[in-house]
């Protein structure tokens, strides 16, 4: 099982490292950090989903002037290593969805490129759905860093370096990567993700945390071989603002690496270009139809098989509460893994469970060795502005379409013995976790 995470540049804000494991039990999630303050729109120059903008004669030339200024004032902002500065476009969306962003970026026969696709939608009262404000779309990261168990291999593809480390806490690499960068803040820009880590980290990174308990030597056969953690740092992000029905298009510059503020501004402009170039009308791929209901038929020997058969996962069961009245342990998550085989591919597997299952955290994931599908309902752990938040699921209800209901539904959750116990050992596993990583003391619970 993996957590996915999101992470800003700002190394104030870095989320890309889970909660605690106790509470990385919890689930899947992305933990999206904020970028940047949000403006009314009245001040973005938004264009058609064109390379070259549509503005003629001076109005170009002064938006091109103005673009020019507002770098030059970011990168003065900054100085030395890690400066970092976007360059952006906002054009208009009423032709491109996400999942046909993705597929500009990603051709459909390539299931490798390192690449993300995150969206949002929450039920709303009588059982409607609210579509998130913002969907975020990247590929072709600039920098990846895998871990198996204690060996770290960082790919640098801006320099075509690769560089192998034995570490005892890889979790500490996109950290120390990081230090001393400073990314500028655009008022512009929206308050969503729109550059840094993203990518998974298995259950087995506790192990980081827990060397002497739970050591990677004592941890079941690896059957898969896949890494323990998978990042990627993306320069070129896309987000929808799917209330305004923009799109930002943005790279991000890094100012210390070209000889003058002049070339960097040039740099990223054209580079800029070419990513605006990917989802130009011309070069928009037609999108195959999807499907709701997938053609799952088995091919080959018929494979619909878990990883424990049933008197196992009984015995497993029996273990863990003699475990538990022996006062060993508190909590346990007994899993097991099913396969099958199937023609549908992971993509058509994820555009069908978006609608199938619509929840607040939707994700395609294409990392190193594995793709990741997930629909979540509960984020894992959150960062935003300097707060860690951690909320589970576990013992609460939805609300009610009516004050009435809201106060039946309330007294039925506060009357279920299990749920409340289950709640409170969540909130006091959570407390704990976030204790170990804020000031003491100044943490709360609501």
């Amino acid at each position: 099982m993996e957590s996915l995470a999101a992470a800003t540049f700002s190394p104030s804000r870095l989320a890309a490292h889970p909660a605690p494991p106790a509470a990385a039990a919890a689930g899947r999630s992305r933990a999206v950090a904020a970028r940047g303050r949000r403006r009314s729109s009245s001040g973005l120059r938004c264009s058609s989903a064109s390379a070259t903008p549509v503005i003629n004669g001076s109005a170009a030339a002064k938006a091109e002037e103005e673009d020019r200024r507002r770098f030059f004032e970011a990168a003065a902002r900054g100085t030395g290593k890690g400066n970092l500065v976007p360059v952006w476009e906002c054009i208009v969306s009423d032709h491109l969805t996400p999942v046909l962003a993705y597929r500009c970026l990603v051709p459909e026969d390539d299931m490798d490129t390192p690449s993300f696709l995150f969206e949002s939608v929450e039920q709303g009262l009588e059982g409607t759905t609210n579509v998130g404000r913002y969907s975020m779309v990247g590929a072709h990261p600039v920098m990846e860093v895998v871990a198996k168990e204690n060996k770290v291999t960082i790919m640098d593809h801006e320099k075509a370096e690769v560089t192998e480390k034995i570490m005892d806490d890889p979790m500490q690499v996109p950290r120390s990567i990081m230090e001393g960068w400073h990314p500028q803040e655009i008022d512009q820009l929206p308050e969503a993700f729109s550059g840094g880590w993203v990518g998974f980290f298995s259950y087995d990174t506790v192990r980081y945390v827990e060397k002497k308990k739970i050591p990677f030597s004592g941890a079941p056969h690896d059957d898969r071989n896949l890494p323990d953690v998978h990042l990627g740092l993306y320069d070129d992000v896309l987000v929808f603002d799917n209330v305004e029905k923009k799109v930002y298009v943005i790279h991000w510059v890094s100012v210390d690496r070209h000889a003058s503020t002049e070339e960097a501004y040039k740099d990223g402009r054209s580079r800029l270009k070419r990513l605006l170039s990917k989802v130009h009308n011309a070069n928009v791929p037609k999108l195959s139809p999807g499907f709701v209901k997938l053609h799952t038929r088995q091919f080959g020997t018929p494979l619909n098989k878990s990883t424990m058969t049933s008197d196992e996962y009984k015995g497993a069961v029996m273990q863990a509460k003699e475990h538990i009245l022996a006062g060993n342990i508190f909590q346990i998550v007994l899993s097991q893994r099913f396969e099958r085989r199937t023609y549908a591919t992971p993509f058509e597997v994820y555009r069908a469970l978006r609608i199938v299952n619509p929840s607040p955290y939707m994700a395609y994931v294409q990392a190193r060795g594995c793709i990741l599908v997930a629909s979540s309902p509960e984020i894992l752990t959150k960062v935003e502005k300097g707060k860690v938040i951690n909320r589970p699921l576990a013992g609460t209800t939805r609300r009610g379409k009516t004050e009435h209901e809201d106060k039946l539904q309330e007294e039925q959750l506060l009357s279920d013995q299990k749920q409340c116990a289950e709640h409170i050992m969540l909130v006091d596993l959570g407390r704990n976790d976030v204790g170990k990583v804020c000031i003491p003391f100044v943490y709360s619970t609501f």
